[in-house]
């Protein structure tokens, strides 16, 4: 249930805005989505396993965008993310959100964003929080 008014409300934020919100950064703009709806994403699909401070089944994310794959020290990252040379940019996250496994193949992420406005709005979340 819970997951069904957090989608209404970013659906309706997406399509009405957010009273009061600051204007959207450059770098959240240049990702093309929605910094604030990607937060509300974020925070309901990812945050179970991407937790902020690290030590979670997945990398913490702070600071992902713009960084190079597999970099964050105290992580145990899959073979195939280490040796992937990708650097975190819209492109490439979109991509990997997309479908992780055919982006880079033996990487242990999961889950897929298979929304494109879903993505943006992640990916603007992620630029945000450099």
């Amino acid at each position: 249930m819970r997951s069904a008014l957090v989608a209404a409300a970013v659906m309706t934020m997406a399509l009405v805005g957010t009273p009061g919100a600051p204007a959207q950064t450059t770098a959240e703009k240049s990702a093309g989505g929605d910094a604030a709806a990607g937060e509300d994403l974020f925070l309901d699909r990812c945050a179970m396993c991407h937790v902020a401070e690290g030590g979670g089944q997945g990398p913490g994310l702070k600071g992902v965008y713009g960084r190079k794959a597999a970099s964050t020290p105290g992580f145990a990252y899959s073979a195939a993310l280490k040796a992937s040379g990708v650097t975190w940019t819209a492109p490439e996250l979109d991509r990997f959100l997309t479908n992780p496994s055919a982006a880079i193949p033996g990487t242990a992420m999961p889950i897929t964003v298979p929304d494109a406005r879903q993505r943006a709005d992640l990916i603007a979340y992620f630029a945000a929080q450099k």
